[in-house]
């Protein structure tokens, strides 16, 4: 019966396109997040953020954490759901940003044109890993036929009673007693052990 888990590994390479896909999103956000870490300031003049750094310094932290997490994780699913959910948080806050500060409106628009871009490459990511790797009804395979057993479970019955141990198993000749010596051919003693 072949399994209900989905393939997720292309013939020939260790990883599916949507894993490759995952792996560059972790690389991006460590280097988004590093931006957000050490030129905040810069960062928030840019967009309109002006008097917002330390969040913008946590949010490179909540970056630089979950592309590691991506990085090194077998299953990065759940981590590019989170980007998806630190995406939405970043588009309310530079949102409610651009309310207060008019200056800024052409910038504060790439801006969110560039969340919307970095959100729509997540959301695509999380739904293909997610439909590849099987949710809990797709991902549990079906072992009922099963016996474990290869030639069927009645054949097992009774094996063990028709098994002989052989001598050597019983007690090795090393640890037999000694019981008498007779001497060979060549010269040589050899020890019969007691049966």
């Amino acid at each position: 019966m072949p399994s209900s888990v989905p393939q997720t590994a292309l013939h020939g390479q260790s990883r599916s396109s949507n894993d490759r896909l995952a792996r560059g999103l972790g690389y991006f956000s460590i280097a988004i997040g590093l931006t957000e870490l050490f030129a905040p300031r810069a960062l928030c003049r840019a967009i309109g953020l002006d008097g917002h750094e330390r969040l913008v310094r946590a949010y490179g932290v909540r970056e630089v954490a979950t592309g590691v997490a991506i990085l090194m994780s077998h299953d990065a699913t759940p981590w590019i759901w989170g980007r998806v959910a630190g995406d939405a948080a970043d588009i309310a806050t530079v949102l409610a940003a651009s309310r207060r500060d008019e200056r800024q409106r052409g910038n504060t628009a790439l801006a969110l044109a560039a969340l919307v871009g970095a959100t729509a490459v997540d959301v695509l990511c999380a739904t293909g890993l997610s439909s590849e790797k099987g949710g809990p009804k797709t991902a549990v395979a079906d072992y009922r036929d099963r016996t474990g057993f290869p030639r069927g479970a009645h054949a097992a019955r009774g094996a063990a009673r028709d098994f002989e141990i052989p001598r050597d198993m019983r007690t090795p000749d090393p640890l037999r007693p000694y019981t008498s010596r007779q001497q060979t051919g060549d010269g040589g003693a050899t020890v019969r052990a007691a049966t």
